[in-house]
């Protein structure tokens, strides 16, 4: 999204909004701010105005200006989204009516727009704000379902507004092209972890967040997407159905039982090669751990899968310290995979436990394309318009 129009009503959730100005903002977009008059009991247009370097309005007419207010607003713009969006504006925009900026805007609006509900649990649960959202809903708003959870009068239930990097992400799938639509995903993620006892395991760095960026760029983009992933702190994206696992073998055994009905698999989880031969019930002793511990090798996930490969897409990952295009090169010959993403770990800003990365992408030709460090939620969608080639849209 390049331009964003941010409708902010007089609700309590409207503090939420600054942040939800700062997501697009980081996301690259431009953030034009529009408030109702009741919502500058909630929040400062000052708070927008330094967040989005733009000047923030309010009022429909102004004799300063020569322009037509709300049609000079929506030039250009790529979405509205009014958040949070009480009762009574829900109201106004289903029943046609214009009588400040923003709902004015709103009968005007040529773009997707965007509806984030938010309020008590008896308004929202009234048959005149459902019969309201569905009407908005016909006239081709996309209304995102509110959370439930305390709210503001103390009362616990469905009306809260969803967190600001829900409705980010919720917005840029509503924007992201359905070039995945019909397929079934599958994405391994995160890290595994192989205990020796009790306290002590072998895992390494991963944190999980390429796999679950991919699985929710698939997820934008039409995909029904299955994620296995290791142990994380990262939430599961929304409308993905996410298989828990711990161990290597834990791992092996969720792809096979998930694979078969997949057009796609993208292995981006950082999967032990060893394990301990044994796993001890009690807590070891250090000495103890040092004169027994024997290790086995894993089985490698995607060698066997690529023994079964079919005419589903495999995507693998490599990370590599030296030579890392041939390595990963050899990898993919040897695993059966149409593309694989490599990185080196000795470059600034690549690898594990960051938000960016820096990857090439290889295919089996040895073709190179070589990528500029980015943000893994954008790069996630790189390496899928390199991928949708392999499923031309009919």
């Amino acid at each position: 999204m390049k331009k964003v129009l941010l409708g902010v009503t007089g609700g309590i959730a409207a503090y939420k909004s600054a942040e939800l100005a700062r997501y697009f903002v980081r996301g690259g977009a431009e953030v034009q701010v529009v408030m109702t008059p009741d919502a500058l009991q909630f929040i400062s247009p000052l708070t927008f105005q330094t967040l989005t370097g733009r000047p923030v309005y309010i009022e429909l007419y102004s004799e300063a200006s020569e322009k037509i207010r709300h049609i000079e607003l929506l030039k250009d713009i790529d979405v509205f989204v009014v958040a949070p969006a009480t009762a009574n504006s829900i109201g106004k925009m289903a029943g046609g009516i214009a009588d400040n900026l923003l709902t004015t805007l709103y009968l005007a609006a040529e773009c997707p727009v965007v509806v984030i509900p938010s309020m008590n649990i008896n308004m929202f649960e009234h048959q005149a704000v459902t019969g309201n959202l569905e009407k908005l809903c016909s006239y081709g708003c996309h209304v995102m379902d509110p959370d439930s959870g305390e709210l503001a009068c103390g009362v616990y239930g469905r009306g809260r507004m969803p967190e600001p990097q829900d409705i980010y992400n919720y917005t840029r799938a509503v924007l992201t092209a359905k070039d995945f639509k019909g397929l079934k995903a599958l994405v391994t993620a995160g890290p595994t972890r192989e205990h020796l006892d009790p306290v002590r395991f072998l895992s390494n760095p991963s944190t999980g967040l390429m796999g679950y960026s991919l699985a929710r760029a698939l997820k934008e983009r039409g995909a029904e997407v299955t994620l296995i992933s290791g142990p994380t702190h990262l939430q599961t994206p929304s409308g993905i159905d996410n298989v828990a696992v711990t161990t290597g073998e834990d791992m092996y055994n969720a792809v096979f039982e998930h694979y078969k009905d997949c057009d796609l698999i993208i292995k981006a989880a950082a999967v032990s090669d060893f394990r301990p031969l044994q796993v001890a019930a009690d807590k070891v002793k250090k000495n103890d751990l040092l004169s027994t511990l024997e290790l086995a090798k894993n089985r490698d996930i995607l060698l066997e899968l690529g023994k079964e490969k079919g005419k589903r897409i495999f995507v693998g990952f490599a990370a590599e310290t030296n030579d890392a295009v041939q390595n990963a090169h050899d990898k993919m010959l040897k695993k059966n995979l149409d593309l694989i993403v490599v990185n080196n770990l000795k470059e600034p800003g690549a690898g594990f436990a960051v938000q960016t990365n820096r990857v090439s992408i290889i295919d089996r030709s040895g073709e190179v394309e070589n990528l500029p460090m980015m943000e893994k939620e954008h790069l996630a969608h790189r390496i899928l318009d390199r991928t949708s080639k392999f499923f031309p849209v009919s």
